[in-house]
């Protein structure tokens, strides 16, 4: 592993948990050799995180695209800045230089990138790891979603737990570091036609 790219927010959040949190994960990375894939933003979470890691001078590459650099305040004090086009070339681009993938605490968009990366590794298009950075039970209402779904039958359990989900940066690292992808076997049922 080379680098993980890490999804978080533009926002801070409320209080200090979800700063301290991306800068003990900036902690762990540079310890690790890792360098940075993320969003390319100075502000929130996603600032906090890049800044963090440039500081304990490990590698950042930022990736944004040109219609948010002014919204989100573009991080020019980055190893590599790449401003794109389009969300799809932003998402393109961080997944085929990333070895890994971590959602900090985020909204939407977040939440948009980690289940996208998801879906391609359920479809075997990437075989990388991917992972939720709890912070503060942050995602619990999500994890108790995902496994209502596999109840409902919409997720299967294997698919589920392609999502790993841990409180402490060293440990989900450590976690990526051993990570075996799953072989799947084909996994659309057909039901019988009426």
């Amino acid at each position: 592993m080379k680098r993980i790219c890490v999804y978080c927010g533009s926002s801070p959040g409320e209080g200090n948990d979800y700063i301290t949190a991306a800068e003990d994960l900036a902690d762990e990375l540079v310890k690790r050799g890792l360098g940075l894939v993320y969003g390319g933003a100075s502000v929130g979470v996603m600032g906090a995180i890049a800044n963090a890691v440039m500081q304990r001078g490990g590698e950042v590459i930022g990736i944004i695209p040109d219609a948010l650099m002014r919204k989100e305040i573009g991080n020019d004090h980055l190893t590599e800045l790449r401003v794109v086009s389009s969300m799809h070339e932003r998402k393109a681009a961080m997944a085929d230089c990333s070895d890994g993938f971590i959602a900090l605490p985020g909204g939407m968009g977040t939440l948009e990138e980690i289940f996208e990366i998801l879906t391609w590794a359920q479809l075997g298009f990437h075989h990388k790891p991917c992972a939720l950075l709890n912070v503060n039970g942050y995602y619990d209402p999500l994890i108790t979603f995902l496994d209502h779904a596999v109840s409902q039958g919409f997720l299967r359990q294997e698919h589920r737990d392609l999502l790993q989900v841990h409180n402490c940066p060293a440990t989900l690292l450590d976690s990526f570091a051993d990570y075996q992808a799953p072989d799947f076997t084909k996994w659309i049922r057909r039901e019988a036609q009426l």
